[in-house]
């Protein structure tokens, strides 16, 4: 009997330790996948602010019929709300690195604020594998600096969506948490793996003239 409280001390300080480093991990990833998002957006930005005033100019990311920038952001999908999507990504991407700041800093977000932020970042999950989807069987072509912007939503929404897991904010079955915990890179390796196996058989002709 004498051992239990012990016990449950000890538990409490490693589920505590467990959660500390759970939103450690967040925090870095959001920073780190803001920043790179931003940056991909405000490439994007320029570059499509210079093709509208110089049609003929052409962007540093036109390297070749496949892999090209301008014609996707000239493109309808380029500007699906009626203004380039690359300014919803400077400031969306923006905030993240901000909050993922705060949260190395040791703040403490409220529930409301992770959920949100997860339903936020599940709507651009959807709406980059939308684009993906577009670039790949309507454009024909691979946008470098959009790629940047889906590898940086897509890690973004999985561990914001693990550490709400962790947390016990989004509620899952006890196997799916075991499974989240002990396998979350892989299953993340194995999701870009998916998008990198679709881009390479699309434009297989193209990448096996190369070589």
């Amino acid at each position: 009997m004498s051992h239990g409280p012990a016990l449950s001390a000890d538990a409490t300080a490693l589920t505590s330790t467990g959660s500390t480093d759970s939103a450690r991990r967040t925090g870095l990833v959001m920073l780190l996948t803001g920043i790179a998002g931003w940056l991909a957006s405000f490439q994007l930005t320029v570059d499509d602010w210079r093709l509208l005033r110089d049609p003929t100019y052409s962007p540093p990311c036109d390297i070749s019929p496949v892999v090209s920038c301008g014609s996707v952001m000239s493109s309808a999908q380029g500007r699906v709300f009626g203004f380039p999507n690359m300014l919803l990504g400077l400031g969306a991407f923006a905030a993240v690195a901000v909050l993922g700041v705060a949260v190395l800093t040791g703040s403490r977000l409220g529930r409301g604020l992770w959920l949100a932020l997860d339903a936020g970042a599940l709507a651009g999950v959807v709406f980059v594998h939308w684009l993906i989807a577009q670039s790949l069987y309507e454009l024909d072509r691979i946008c470098p600096y959009c790629a940047g912007v889906w590898v940086s939503t897509i890690a973004l929404f999985w561990y914001v969506t693990v550490h709400c897991l962790e947390r016990g904010l989004l509620p899952a079955p006890r196997p799916v948490l075991t499974l989240v915990r002990e396998s979350h890179w892989m299953l993340l390796v194995a999701w870009y793996g998916v998008i990198a196996l679709l881009v390479l058989t699309r434009f297989w002709p193209y990448w096996s003239s190369l070589f």
